[in-house]
């Protein structure tokens, strides 16, 4: 059960805020106060660009420095949120061009009550997606062509207005989980239940399948284990409730034996995958005097696992490397983030919450460039004969490291391509609706889904 100190509805307005792109951190806050990026320094005061008390600027060490990341390399499918179970595709090879191929609609977008979340996965030759609700549908990877659509809302419905989830793709079969309380298995040929398990509380985050399980974490900061044959829960682990936090969610990583939980409390949890016992606990959190909103600890994007380390983000300001054995934090930034970081060789990529692209050293946590995709883009709106405006910024995705680019998608509708070496932008590409879900890659092929419940193919 949602948490009543922050209703359903609240919960939703903040997210339809937050991916609209409309509004700044203030409007988001639903603590009710505005501070923000926007807030204005007294003498003497620095405000940081990341709206927190410390900035983050390039290492003077390593200006000049060469760094490297692996070849792109193509990749048939991307069967999991974030690629694999772990999360990351190192480097892929996909659209040099970055041309609109197709577009095909899904079902309903983000209005009031709908929210459109959940990842496209490919697999097979399909890709796979699902719409503001929970109808999920299976498209031909080359053309777009419908395969097949399947409309999963509960007859009776426990909620009026439900919405989040996901899916994720093993053994010929796509998991689904959903804002309507429920986990689902699916034959993907066909689109027909295999098994179907309610939940207590609405699923808000893909889940991750491994090792024969599903993973995922509801909106009461519980994880959950399903066994993919039956749909039978294995086990679950309950972190701490938090009673404010955004309306978005996330998915668990998992290498071997371990699966990283990550939880609107901030905690990052390494759970053993066989039976839930806890490893170890990291809290990515801090408090601001400057941002209200950094009482909100959610870790909203994915956890990555990457060569040994565990990098993950923070609403209230911190960028982590962890330790995957033992949970011995190695570096943190102060950088406030609602994505996924993307590791891929010497280097981490992640997208700031204020619009900013950083690439920082793996090892050392160091800050190699930083590009601000908001310069130029930030506009007023809302108010009076000129008076009352708001500062608007778009909202950015995660990015994807697709052909030595990194690729990301905004609110504003449009897809940026920047040099992975140098962070300068190369090439705009209009989506012609907002997106704020971090787009992914497949045999040559990159896949946007857009607010408007559209999937975009550019090639």
């Amino acid at each position: 059960m949602i948490p009543q100190a922050l209703s359903r509805g609240a919960l939703a307005l903040t997210l339809m805020l937050y991916v609209a792109g409309c509004s700044t951190l203030g409007r988001l806050n639903p603590l009710g106060r505005d501070d923000g990026p926007g807030a204005r320094a007294s003498e003497g005061e620095r405000v940081s660009v990341i709206a927190f008390d410390q900035t983050v600027t390039p290492a003077e060490a390593l200006k000049g420095v060469a760094f490297e990341i692996p070849p792109p390399v193509l990749n048939p499918a991307w069967p999991q949120p974030g690629g694999r179970p772990e999360q990351p595709l190192a480097h892929v090879q996909a659209a040099p061009e970055l041309a609109i191929a197709w577009r095909r609609r899904i079902g309903e977008g983000t209005s009031r009550g709908n929210q459109v979340t959940a990842t496209p996965i490919i697999a097979d030759g399909r890709v796979y997606a699902m719409d503001g609700q929970a109808t999920v549908s299976a498209h031909d990877a080359t053309s777009g062509a419908p395969v097949w659509r399947v409309d999963l809302t509960p007859r009776e419905r426990r909620d009026q207005e439900a919405y989040g989830g996901g899916l994720a793709f093993a053994d010929g079969r796509v998991y689904v989980s959903s804002g309507f309380r429920f986990v689902a298995a699916l034959d993907a040929a066909t689109g027909a239940t295999v098994w179907r398990t309610p939940v207590e509380a609405p699923m808000r985050g893909a889940p991750t399948v491994a090792e024969g399980r599903v993973f995922a974490v509801s909106a009461d900061n519980e994880v959950l284990a399903f066994d993919t044959r039956t749909g039978t829960e294995a086990w679950t682990y309950q972190a701490l409730v938090e009673p404010a936090r955004f309306a978005i969610a996330s998915s668990p990583a998992v290498a071997g034996d371990t699966v990283v939980a990550p939880f609107a409390s901030g905690e990052l949890v390494a759970l053993r995958a066989q039976n839930g016992n806890e490893l170890w606990t990291d809290v990515l959190s801090r408090a601001s005097r400057t941002n209200a909103l950094s009482e909100l600890r959610d870790i909203a994007g994915r956890p990555v696992i990457y060569q040994g380390d565990v990098f993950a983000t923070s609403n209230s300001g911190v960028f982590s490397s962890t330790d995957l054995r033992t949970g011995a934090r190695r570096w943190s930034l102060p950088v406030s983030a609602l994505t996924t970081p993307w590791p891929a060789g010497d280097v981490v990529y992640v997208m700031s919450k204020a619009g900013e692209l950083i690439c920082v050293a793996r090892d050392s946590g160091q800050v190699y460039w930083l590009t601000d995709l908001n310069a130029g883009r930030v506009r007023k709106e809302g108010g009076f004969l000129g008076f009352f405006d708001r500062e608007v910024r778009p909202t950015w995705s995660s990015p994807l490291l697709a052909s030595n680019r990194l690729i990301t998608v905004s609110t504003d509708g449009v897809a940026v391509a920047a040099d992975a070496r140098t962070g300068a932008v190369q090439k705009t590409v209009q989506l012609g609706s907002p997106a704020f879900i971090a787009p992914v890659a497949a045999g040559g092929t990159i896949y946007v889904v857009t607010e408007e419940a559209e999937l975009i193919a550019l090639r």
